[in-house]
């Protein structure tokens, strides 16, 4: 089974089958603050939806098409983060990420992305990742704004979420300036 260990607190993995009903119950027991920014949080009614989502994202591994990985902060399945619409041939893909409330503030998806971006740099090769954010999620928006995404502009309308269109901010890294700010860290 795939996985990244971020460090002794954050583990990320890829979501075997029989997890559907914990991932299920996270999202079950944390709708009412999931749904604020993911639009799907409301379509996932049972454990058995999650379990075709699942079988659906070791096709999307296989294919390298992309990832969702499990976030484990000491062990506790607290949220997912997934590096989606992987382009081989423009070298790019899309970073996603959502936590649990009461498990923000504590740098664990800042943590978890960076992780993500390692992978993604140096063992797929990859030139650009982007991640999106709601215009008024300011929380999502302050974590690639610290990692050095820079903000590349907004899509108007870009995403359909309980019962209206909202904006998405749109920030892009690329490898050299990932590997330049490496560079700055490490001296």
């Amino acid at each position: 089974m795939f996985s990244l260990i971020v460090d002794g607190e954050i583990k990320l993995h890829i979501f075997p089958e029989y997890q559907a009903d914990e991932l299920f119950w996270l999202v079950d027991s944390n709708r009412e603050y999931l749904r604020t920014w993911l639009p799907w949080v409301d379509n996932m009614h049972s454990a058995e939806q999650f379990h075709t989502i699942i079988k659906l994202w070791k096709k999307q591994f296989h294919e390298k098409s992309g990832f969702h990985l499990a976030i484990r902060h000491r062990e506790i399945l607290v949220g997912s983060i997934s590096l989606h619409g992987v382009d081989w041939f423009n070298s790019q893909a899309c970073i996603g990420y959502y936590l649990i409330e009461k498990m923000q503030g504590k740098g664990i998806i800042t943590r978890a992305i960076q992780a993500v971006l390692s992978f993604a740099f140096l063992e797929l090769g990859l030139n650009r990742i982007e991640v999106r954010c709601g215009r008024t999620n300011y929380k999502s928006q302050a974590i690639p704004e610290k990692l050095g995404f820079i903000k590349e502009g907004i899509i108007r309308d870009g995403e359909y979420l309980n019962g209206r269109f909202h904006d998405l901010i749109v920030y892009g890294l690329l490898t050299r300036e990932w590997q330049q700010q490496l560079g700055r860290s490490i001296q």
